[in-house]
């Protein structure tokens, strides 16, 4: 069933969506002096996939202004096309380190555009975040999270990267076996040191309530930076909503990778329980969509699914997949996403959770939360809901 905080939806949503298209001309007035040029001031939100250093959606300097021009003379614009609908966003300098913040560090809301027509949004950013001077990260990963391999070859993407396992607390002193949850975006599941903007602290949910529960290893790869969005793609992703490039979808060697060779290699070298029933994968926004994704090419490996805020809009491919090989799916799905987080987050949430219902008899639930952001803190607090229905019998 479909869950919400207020009121259950019922199973037949019928939505009219408005495929108009309008001119969004973005400018700021006035930025902090930093070194900056037309190549590196970017917008990133959740109509490009939170990428902060898109090149389609670059800022440009306007370096001779006409009359009455609403740009004006040294301020910085992009005009892009989007249609209606509600987006998030922010201004970054090339990266999530250099995102936009408040006067003395304090991280900022994301921008918020409700879009019905034609639009001009002037902004100015108050600080960078790579202009203030922190207080040096800490690491917060628990004492049972170990580094696998700091370049662990990915032989299907000629690739390496890091990865990272979470071992039960009682699993040096017992000779126990324990099920397995594949997470993707590893900087971000153990370690508020190398996350983007908060961990999801799941080794800490884990040594608090795995001893109410049945205990587990939890396995976290990293992403690959400026090829996440390729690699957490099963799709090619040539045509964008601006004519953006994003490039081949790689999803299908990637979860080839976690199958063929990241498995067997956990299988051998740790105590693990081997069977579908005992193996799991779960992940958010691209994370989202790779995990449906890897259910549905290996239905006999993978016997429960984590989709939190999944970004099916950027492979919405996935639907014919669904219809194709969803049939063939007989697992535990656990859809959640936000009504915070954008126009198509609830919609296409909820047609994948109806589409598997059509033609699964998988044991499924889909959570809607009104207050929902797209944001790791959120994950956080949703993960010990995720894990305790997956290990409910």
């Amino acid at each position: 069933m479909i869950k919400r905080s207020i009121s259950l939806l019922p199973f037949l949503v019928i939505v009219l969506l408005s495929y108009s298209q309008h001119s969004v001309r973005f400018i700021i007035s006035y930025f902090p002096l930093r070194d900056l040029s037309d190549s590196n001031l970017f917008i990133a939100g959740s109509f490009n996939g939170w990428n902060p250093q898109d090149s389609n959606y670059s800022f440009h300097k306007k370096d001779k202004a006409r009359l009455n021009d609403p740009i004006g003379q040294g301020k910085y614009f992009l005009e892009i096309g989007l249609e209606d609908g509600s987006y998030e966003f922010k201004i970054t300098g090339g990266g999530w380190n250099k995102v936009e913040c408040k006067k003395g560090g304090v991280d900022i809301q994301n921008r918020f555009l409700k879009l019905t027509s034609d639009t001009i949004i002037n902004m100015t950013v108050e600080e960078w975040a790579d202009n203030i001077e922190k207080k040096p990260r800490v690491s917060s990963a628990s004492k049972n999270v170990h580094i696998i391999d700091t370049a662990f070859l990915m032989p299907q993407l000629n690739r390496t990267r890091r990865v990272l396992i979470y071992l039960p607390p009682d699993y040096v002193n017992s000779k126990k076996r324990y099920p397995v949850l594949y997470m993707h975006d590893g900087q971000n599941i153990f370690d508020d040191l190398t996350s983007f903007a908060g961990e999801w602290g799941v080794d800490e949910t884990l040594d608090s309530i795995s001893s109410h529960r049945k205990e587990m290893i939890v396995v976290a790869i990293d992403h690959g930076g400026s090829k996440r969005m390729n690699e957490y793609c099963p799709y090619d992703m040539s045509e964008g909503p601006n004519g953006e490039k994003f490039g081949e979808g790689e999803g299908n060697k990637y979860v080839d990778f976690l199958v063929k060779t990241l498995k067997p290699f956990i299988d051998k070298n740790y105590r693990t329980l081997k069977s579908k029933q005992n193996t799991f994968i779960a992940g958010s926004s691209m994370g989202g969509l790779i995990s449906m994704y890897a259910v549905l090419k290996y239905p006999k490996l993978f016997g429960g699914v984590g989709v939190f805020s999944p970004a099916f809009w950027i492979g919405p491919k996935i639907f014919d997949d669904i219809k194709a090989k969803g049939g063939k799916v007989n697992s535990k799905i656990y859809f959640y996403c936000g009504e915070q987080e954008g126009e198509n987050m609830v919609p296409y949430t909820e047609k994948a959770f109806s589409e598997m219902r059509k033609v699964s008899k998988s044991k499924m639930v889909c959570i809607i939360r009104p207050d929902g952001k797209h944001s790791e803190w959120v994950w956080k607090e949703e993960f010990p809901l995720f894990y305790l229905w997956l290990m409910e019998k």
